[in-house]
């Protein structure tokens, strides 16, 4: 007698990655479609939510006062007003206020991204005594308020004879912003590969070749990273140069921009004009070092 098997229908299958089958979910793949739409109009809502601000700046920019006043700031300008950038320009004396926020931004960046280096070159790998304590101290004096530190710092600053010099906000930024940096480049140089260092110094190389022919090029990537931080950081700045630079030759955008509110009354459509001229800047800077900063952030990751 022989006994006829049928084969029963075979149901879809997937390779496992030992291996076997894994049965496929046909509605799996709809779902993942399903939650790339929910994250894309999440993305597009939280960046609506961020561009609002700019767009209703840049409406109010345009417009006239009496427009403003009647209409409202969430109303269409009809007509271009540009008044109130001229004002904003001629009233702070722009030019003088950009060159000076991006003398003092352009030099606290790199002097304070080359003190990081030499600071965390000698924590990291010259592994100096107290090491942790060191790190600690650095990482206590970002959190520090800079209003605990105003005061002396100007009793500072006019003791040495840099009262309302632009050098008193260099040296004071490139302190506070090379403390962070410090931190950061300790940690990482703390974790440097002991095999290139041992490679390097049986090649005969001293310290500071080792310094700008093995670590630096390896760091490069984070320190254009800290560059560009800097310089927004430093730019941004507000407290201490309002405190520091008393005349209109040494102030900077910021301070130029609390010029334009008065006691009892405020220029709306001026102000948001002298906002958005001085938001140009900066917002040129980060597009043209983007690409920097993308390969800065990933380079850890991919190395």
């Amino acid at each position: 007698m022989t006994t006829t098997v049928r084969n029963a229908p075979a149901s879809p299958a997937t390779a496992s990655p030992g291996g076997g089958t894994r049965a496929s979910r046909p509605g799996g793949r709809h779902r993942r479609g399903a939650a790339r739409w929910f994250v894309l109009a999440g993305a597009v809502a939280v960046a609506l939510a961020v561009l609002a601000p700019m767009i209703i700046m840049a409406l109010n920019a345009v417009k006239s006062p009496a427009e403003y006043s009647q209409d409202g700031p969430l109303s269409i300008p009809s007509e271009l007003y540009l008044d109130g950038i001229v004002n904003f320009w001629q009233r702070v004396d722009f030019l003088v206020k950009l060159w000076n926020s991006f003398f003092i931004s352009a030099v606290v960046s790199v002097v304070a991204c080359l003190l990081s280096l030499l600071n965390a070159y000698a924590i990291g790998i010259g592994r100096i005594k107290g090491r942790m304590w060191i790190v600690l101290l650095f990482l206590l004096a970002n959190m520090l308020p800079q209003e605990a530190l105003i005061y002396p710092l100007f009793d500072m600053a006019r003791q040495v004879g840099l009262s309302n010099s632009q050098w008193s906000v260099i040296i004071i930024f490139t302190v506070i912003q090379s403390a962070f940096g410090t931190y950061l480049l300790a940690s990482v140089l703390g974790t440097f590969p002991p095999a290139l260092l041992e490679a390097a110094a049986l090649d005969g190389a001293g310290r500071w070749r080792v310094l700008w022919q093995v670590v630096f090029p390896i760091v490069r990537p984070t320190l254009m990273v800290l560059m560009i931080l800097f310089f927004i950081w430093t730019w941004n700045e507000f407290f201490i140069p309002l405190v520091m630079l008393t005349t209109n030759d040494t102030q900077t955008i910021p301070i130029a921009l609390a010029s334009l509110q008065g006691d009892r009354m405020m220029d709306a459509p001026t102000t948001n004009a002298g906002a958005l001229v001085s938001l140009l800047p900066a917002l040129i800077f980060f597009l043209v070092f983007q690409r920097t900063l993308t390969r800065g952030v990933t380079a850890g990751a991919v190395k």
